[in-house]
């Protein structure tokens, strides 16, 4: 492809023209396509129809005697423990297993932290000044959401190829205010990045200002390998035993192993910060769904089981994200205009764009049929500073709609940018000739 950034104006000019007339062509074809979020294809929720058989009335009892259709066992039984500990890369242990979201979990143990506290005698946060917390960008909209909703104020920290920007987090770690930090460990929503065995051994080694500071690992595509097989270093293990053993929550679930909507979590963490999520969680619940717990259990029973189970998965995902990789590849690469990641598990592909063209690529796409997860998402308040990187989800449409987007996007970014080249150099020329 031709690098745009050194087109002459009247080769702009051309290329506009192109690009306008491909552009009305796609606009009248009136599609109606969708790949705003990371939903599993209806593909996907079918590897997991033995879930809803895998307990029958007559066998509703764990391996530990307990009668899952009954109240009791707020932990969770042992068997879905393990399940989740091995999701997570722990012991069991570790575990407390929940409902049916990890993002519910998350909420569960912010909202305690906002109201109690975030550890035992601890002083509730919304009783504290300002609160912050470090918000890895571009990263997951809804953490950010949430962390709004409160009135926490988010200081933004740089995704690195490695994770986050570790000198940045280590300095603004040094501020009492600074309670919490945002990650997403392995394939990061939306960059697709793991944490470096470096990163992650910087994380665990923090040295917090405030004792109350907390790392939210929100370990969401633990097991969600589509190309060959990502290591993430186990955080647990290294602050186990230290005076940062209390440091770090680790939230992880099946929603996007077996059911989205009906799947199990935990909130995964050290015998400290377990004693005290259990203390609120037995004030606002008896017990979660045990029998749900025990269709997850036996569907997935060991390390085998859930290994085919995810490399079902994957051979239903990898062909989409190539899909977009290969248009990416042919449309922008050596545009100068426009970058991308090459995740090899996860959800997502994050596209930088000509910086201030990403909300125009948003509503160029848009008006041409094809809805994306909106401009600014991936920073808190929604606003990206540069106006330049998009999330792409492509694992919900099937494979030719996948390819039509992918068209769509690519004819979009290089309009959006051909559009804003011609009106800075017509700008330019203003400034140095006078109107």
């Amino acid at each position: 492809m031709k690098n745009y950034l050194t087109l002459s104006p009247e080769e702009l000019a051309t290329e506009r023209e192109v690009l306008e007339t491909a552009y009305e062509r796609v606009k009248r074809r009136h599609l109606s396509l969708n790949i705003a979020r990371g939903l599993p294809s209806s593909r996907q929720l079918a590897l997991s129809d033995g879930l809803l058989t895998a307990v029958t009335g007559d066998d509703t009892k764990s391996e530990s005697g307990a009668e899952t259709r009954q109240y009791g066992v707020p932990d969770g039984i042992p068997e879905a423990a393990r399940l989740l500990a091995r999701i997570a890369g722990t012991s069991p242990e570790h575990v407390i297993v929940t409902g049916t979201s990890s993002l519910n979990t998350m909420y569960d143990a912010l909202s305690a932290a906002m109201l109690f506290g975030s550890c035992e005698g601890g002083i509730p946060w919304c009783r504290q000044d300002t609160i912050k917390f470090i918000c890895v960008v571009p990263g997951y909209d809804r953490h950010f959401a949430m962390t709004e909703l409160f009135g926490i104020e988010m200081v933004n920290v740089r995704m690195t190829e490695t994770g986050p920007d570790m000198d940045a987090v280590e300095t603004l770690v040094r501020d009492p205010a600074v309670k919490g930090m945002w990650c997403v460990p392995k394939f990061a929503n939306p960059t697709g990045v793991t944490y470096s065995t470096e990163t992650v051994r910087r994380i665990a080694s923090l040295r917090p200002a405030s004792r109350d500071f907390r790392i939210f690992w929100d370990n969401a595509y633990a097991v969600h390998d589509f190309i060959g097989h990502t290591d993430l270093l186990d955080i647990l293990s290294l602050t186990e035993g230290t005076e940062n053993e209390d440091m770090v929550w680790e939230f992880v679930s099946t929603a996007k192993i077996t059911l989205p909507g009906g799947g199990i979590s935990a909130f995964v963490s050290g015998k400290n910060n377990l004693a005290w999520f259990r203390k609120s969680m037995s004030k606002r619940t008896i017990c979660y769904d045990k029998v749900n717990q025990l269709r997850h259990a036996r569907f997935l029973p060991d390390e085998e089981a859930l290994k085919k189970q995810m490399e079902k998965h994957a051979a239903v995902i990898r062909p989409k994200f190539e899909t977009v990789l290969a248009a990416f590849d042919r449309d922008l690469a050596g545009t100068g205009i426009a970058s991308y990641s090459r995740p090899t598990g996860g959800y997502f592909i994050s596209l930088d764009v000509l910086p201030g063209t990403a909300g125009e690529v948003w509503r160029l796409c848009s008006e041409a049929g094809l809805t994306l997860t909106k401009a600014g998402a991936t920073f808190p308040y929604g606003k990206d500073p540069d106006d330049r990187n998009l999330r792409i989800a492509p694992t919900y449409p099937e494979l030719p709609e996948v390819e039509a987007a992918s068209e769509v996007i690519t004819l979009c970014v290089r309009l959006a940018a051909v559009r804003k080249l011609m009106a800075e150099r017509t700008s330019n020329e203003k400034s140095v000739f006078g109107d």
